[in-house]
């Protein structure tokens, strides 16, 4: 016999949902009558809503009076009551009855808003490391593309076969950017993608710029961030090789270190002011990229740091925790 009531009371419940200003003021009541009287009061341009919050009340102070009305009705058999023969409580019972039923149904709202609300900013937090994420990436690649394209339109009239040739694997580089939407990929592929962009630096350069790796194999098969070392290698060509008369080299190398990838870029160049170098995080646009993608996407689990010397080189490393396959879905 308590079902028909009880779903009685339920419908009542999404009716007060329907009728709400906001379909979220339905979790947002108070449990205190004053205070949302207090509201309705003082807020006069927010009636509606401190109207509602006092109705929500007001309507589990009905639900619990109608429930005692059709106890009075079946009261011989204890029907909707917990005792049988429960006597005629006083007024200060009854009220303390009816404000303990408001606490009831409003305490566990209110933790089951807060756990939606901790739901809704973790998703809005995701969301936002991916906007900031696909900004920082579009800010990289036009940047890249701008370089590379300079670098084949010198060669047009100089050595067209060689234009030919760094044309197609331009074509390659674009083919990656176009499909590659996972913020990770792994380093079998970021190295593949540097092959090709050093193809085309290297005839841009001639023999005043030599490449070498030295990756260990055991990081091939390893995740890390896409686009994350070719800012880096550009940097060492443009600022660090570039100007210098005789050229230079530029050496990447990767290896596992304690569970944690290692991955260093280093050159023979020009080097880095004490002054510049202190700011390079900021003024650098490679460099400020890609260290806002790792903090991005590894908060305070990686580190990043850039050390030089004027006429001998720079050298910069990032180590980042191992990621496993799913978590590079997820990010």
């Amino acid at each position: 016999m308590s079902m028909p009531l009880y779903a009685g009371i339920g419908v009542l419940g999404g009716l007060m949902r329907d009728i709400a200003p906001d379909k979220e003021d339905v979790w947002r009541f108070s449990p205190f009558f004053d205070l949302s009287l207090w509201q309705l009061l003082r807020r006069r341009q927010d009636l509606r809503r401190s109207a509602f919050r006092i109705a929500c009340v007001l309507m589990i102070f009905f639900a619990e009076v109608l429930r005692w009305g059709v106890a009075r009705l079946f009261s011989p058999r204890g029907v909707f009551l917990l005792v049988k023969n429960w006597p005629h409580p006083s007024m200060l019972t009854a009220g303390a009855i009816i404000v303990s039923t408001i606490f009831t149904v409003t305490i566990p709202l209110k933790i089951w808003n807060n756990f939606r609300n901790e739901k809704k900013l973790e998703a809005q937090q995701r969301r936002l490391n991916e906007a900031r994420l696909a900004a920082l990436t579009s800010q990289i690649n036009p940047h890249f593309l701008f370089n590379t394209l300079n670098t084949v339109s010198s060669l047009i009239r100089t050595s067209p076969e060689e234009a030919r040739r760094i044309v197609y694997k331009l074509s390659s580089i674009l083919r990656r950017l176009l499909r590659n939407t996972e913020n990770f990929s792994l380093l079998r592929e970021e190295l593949a993608f540097i092959d090709n962009y050093m193809a085309i630096e290297l005839v841009r350069f001639g023999d005043k710029l030599r490449f070498v790796k030295e990756i260990d194999e055991n990081t091939l098969d390893r995740l890390v961030p896409s686009m994350l070392l070719q800012p880096l290698i550009e940097n060492s060509i443009r600022h660090g090789l570039s100007s210098k008369v005789d050229g230079g080299m530029v050496r990447l190398s990767s290896r596992l270190e304690n569970g944690r990838i290692l991955l260093l870029v280093e050159d023979d160049g020009v080097g880095i002011s004490e002054a510049r170098l202190s700011r390079l995080f900021e003024l650098g646009i490679g460099i400020s990229n890609v260290n806002e993608r790792l903090k991005v996407l590894f908060g305070d689990g990686y580190r990043m740091w850039i050390d030089s010397k004027p006429g001998e080189g720079t050298r910069t490393g990032i180590e980042i925790p191992e990621v496993q396959a799913t978590a590079a879905v997820a990010s």
